[in-house]
């Protein structure tokens, strides 16, 4: 009983965290710290029933770059990518009692202009204004930099109301990036791989 209302919590904070903006989300979740906790165990409690976590195959990812790689993890939840890898990595989300995550209104990061080599968005894309937030990233990364959007894969299915992918990738086009590659195989997440021009 329990974890079916704390999965229908889960849903309506989801829900409501796709539906408003950033702004709105952090001020959420700094007025009521506790929604956080208890949006990210529902979250896991989601994540335990895929196959494979899509933050695994970015932190494989990274394992093969260089270690001197800066990388700005937009929407970390419990910050795991930091824990996985060598690399600098600025942990940003709305709300953390992880003292070393920042936390921040994604579009509005005190990150230092053109100063990371790789920003990752693993599920966070959220907000009516996430748009702006992959504009933050622009302005954070190193030009060449790499920008990972891992994103479940029914949000790019065009045939059940998702949002088309080539679309999308025109979309960052408009916004100064290029895409490297694009990863369908997964049957819960897709993976695009960008670069900043």
């Amino acid at each position: 009983m329990r974890a079916r209302l704390s999965g229908g919590h889960f849903r309506m904070l989801n829900e409501r965290l796709y539906t408003c903006r950033g702004s709105e989300a952090f001020d959420l979740f700094k007025n009521d710290p506790s929604l956080f906790n208890v949006y990210h165990a529902g979250y896991q409690e989601q994540m335990s029933h895929w196959p494979q976590q899509p933050v695994d195959v970015i932190t494989k990812w990274l394992k093969q770059c260089s270690l001197s790689l800066v990388v700005a993890d937009f929407g970390c939840g419990d910050a795991k990518l930091a824990k996985c890898i060598k690399n600098k990595v600025f942990s940003i989300d709305l709300v953390s009692s992880d003292p070393s995550v920042i936390a921040c209104d994604m579009a509005h990061t005190p990150l230092t202009e053109s100063s990371v080599d790789v920003a990752v968005f693993c599920l966070s894309l959220m907000g009516t204004d996430f748009p702006d937030y992959l504009k933050e990233a622009y302005r954070v990364l190193k030009p060449g930099g790499w920008l990972l959007v891992a994103e479940v894969k029914s949000r790019f299915d065009p045939d059940n109301d998702g949002a088309d992918p080539n679309k999308f990738v025109k979309a960052l086009n408009s916004l100064g990036f290029n895409i490297a590659s694009k990863d369908f195989s997964n049957k819960m997440f897709i993976l695009f791989y960008f670069r900043k021009e």
